[in-house]
């Protein structure tokens, strides 16, 4: 499988995930075209779309600093069955992680073990029971996305860890916009792709709104 890069230097590499492939593949594979990379953020096997990689220590350095100090905007697109009770929110949740099950769980802020969680979404269009939404991270954690979304009784189109009635087939999560300022020049980047194919196409004109 192919790993499309979209920049490139001597610094970083910034490339679209394909879906259903983890992001240490993702390593090994741009090992194996000579380009050596360092991680400084995930995403999901499931979840496809834009993703920075660090060239250099200091790089890499760099822009976990800038992940940490909240300065990176992340935003995701995704597909969700039912229709949200506000048309924008920001969720604020506390996670745990069960690992041997690979799942993750809302719980009350003060289990043991449990790590805040906040993000915020808006609502772009609904058809019937879907509704097109883009999330901004403020926190990057596992499954994020998808278990704060399911706590509000709107589950992932095509989740089927999180949603009981999906079907096999890609989860209609993306991350669309990556923006951040490069490591060593400080210029301001901003990568945008869309997704393809699938559910989204009953949203495709919609794009053009976000």
């Amino acid at each position: 499988m192919e790993i499309p890069i979209i920049h490139e230097d001597n610094h970083i590499v910034v490339i679209i995930k394909p879906q259903n492939i983890e992001y240490e593949e993702v390593m090994r594979r741009l090992g194996e075209t000579g380009t050596v990379v360092k991680s400084v953020h995930r995403l999901d096997a499931v979840t496809g779309g834009v993703m920075v990689f660090a060239k250099s220590r200091k790089a890499a350095e760099r822009l976990s600093e800038q992940i940490r100090k909240r300065e990176v905007e992340k935003k995701y697109l995704c597909v969700v069955e039912g229709v949200p009770r506000e048309r924008g929110q920001t969720l604020k949740n506390y996670l745990i992680k069960d690992e041997k099950r690979n799942v993750v769980s809302v719980v009350p802020q003060a289990t043991e073990g449990a790590i805040y969680a906040e993000l915020r979404y808006e609502v772009v269009k609904t058809v019937k029971n879907l509704s097109f939404l883009m999330v901004e991270l403020e926190t990057g954690r596992s499954h994020q996305i998808r278990v704060q979304l399911k706590n509000i009784g709107c589950p992932l189109f095509g989740d089927i860890r999180y949603n009981p009635r999906a079907s096999k087939g890609n989860i209609a999560l993306w991350s669309y916009k990556l923006s951040f300022c490069h490591p060593t020049t400080k210029e301001k980047l901003s990568f945008v792709v869309y997704p393809e194919d699938g559910i989204w196409e009953v949203f495709r004109e919609d794009f053009r709104f976000i």
